[in-house]
């Protein structure tokens, strides 16, 4: 009878217990979202940004601005919600400092206290990447643009820059690369040698800051115009799907899926990534661990006059129709 008595003490006990085990595992969020024109209301000297001015061709008046603000604040809130939103978030297309400031300062994000880091850059339109930080959670150690210089035809060409930030997430030292690479107006085929002199790039720098530091993982992200099997991805910067990768895609099978973040000639496209070091993934020195990763995309940012539920803009041609962006964001979670 008394051993009648211990299973089933046991059989109460042990789910007990793995419920309480699960609740103790640590957990971060890394998020990287292209917002799709963040720009202010103000006509900036030496930027093509007249577009988006009160009297520009989409009429981008105080109002219009302030709502385009308040959706992306509300994208990020909701964001990771689950362990209080991401702890750092890779925003591209934001125009400039005084952008993130009121970004960061609006209703839905403002009680977490983001900080920025943002550089202007040598984009024409003025367009630039940034990233914001959690600074209880994240703190910066260093940061720079790194400016890239690439052959386009035998002729020296000037690309954004890459936004370099050495900092410290939760304990455990990272190096973030953000991006954006050439997009794909003039072709895909046409454009696809910028992006893998982006991507070899990247992997040079990634190779270097793995050999500097050892432990330190790597974090590539955003805006990549090109998915996870294309050879830039897979082939120049040599991110894979496997444990075995120097760097670890964990996008492929999502994109094979049919699941993207944007649309390209009215199909799925995975621009949007973020990539990781062999350190963050399983068996790798860093404490924080690749868990999984997200296509954020609930129903309020698709576009529910789209069958295939393709992100819902903030424009519809030049007219404002209160939207948020034409990407989804998408979120990597470590744990410990």
């Amino acid at each position: 009878m008394k051993y009648s008595i211990l299973i089933l003490l046991l059989l109460v006990i042990l789910p007990f217990s793995a419920i309480a085990q699960k609740s103790n595992i640590k957990r971060c969020a890394v998020g990287f979202y292209n917002v799709e024109n963040l720009f202010d209301t103000l006509n900036e000297p030496n930027k093509e940004d007249d577009d988006f001015t009160p009297n520009g061709a989409f009429k981008y008046t105080n109002e219009i601005y302030s709502k385009k603000l308040h959706n992306i604040a509300s994208v990020l809130a909701d964001m990771a919600s689950a362990v209080n939103g991401p702890s750092i978030i890779g925003l591209a297309e934001v125009e400039n400092g005084k952008v993130l400031k009121e970004l960061c300062a609006e209703a839905p994000i403002a009680k977490r206290g983001y900080k920025y880091v943002w550089y202007d850059g040598p984009d024409p339109r003025g367009i630039e990447t940034a990233l914001l930080y959690d600074p209880k959670k994240f703190t910066v150690k260093s940061s720079r643009p790194v400016s890239v210089y690439i052959n386009n035809d035998g002729h020296r060409e000037r690309n954004r820059d890459i936004l370099f930030v050495h900092g410290i997430l939760q304990g455990s030292e990272v190096y973030i690369l953000l991006n954006h690479w050439p997009s794909r107006r003039d072709g895909k085929d046409e454009t696809a040698d910028k992006r893998s002199q982006l991507a070899a790039i990247n992997k040079h720098l990634a190779d270097s800051l793995a050999t500097a530091n050892t432990t330190a993982g790597v974090i590539i992200m955003g805006d990549l115009n090109d998915n996870p099997t294309d050879e830039s991805i897979r082939g120049k910067l040599g991110a894979k799907g496997t444990a075995t990768a120097e760097l670890y895609d964990p996008w492929a099978d999502i994109y094979i899926a049919g699941k993207g973040t944007c649309r390209y000639k009215k199909t799925w496209q995975l621009y949007d990534q973020i990539i990781i070091s062999k350190q963050l993934f399983a068996g790798g020195t860093s404490k924080w661990k690749y868990d999984h990763v997200e296509i954020y995309n609930p129903p309020m940012l698709r576009d529910k006059y789209t069958k295939q539920g393709f992100p819902y803009r903030s424009f519809k041609g030049t007219y404002w129709i209160n939207g948020y962006s034409d990407h989804f964001p998408v979120l990597l979670y470590l744990g410990q």
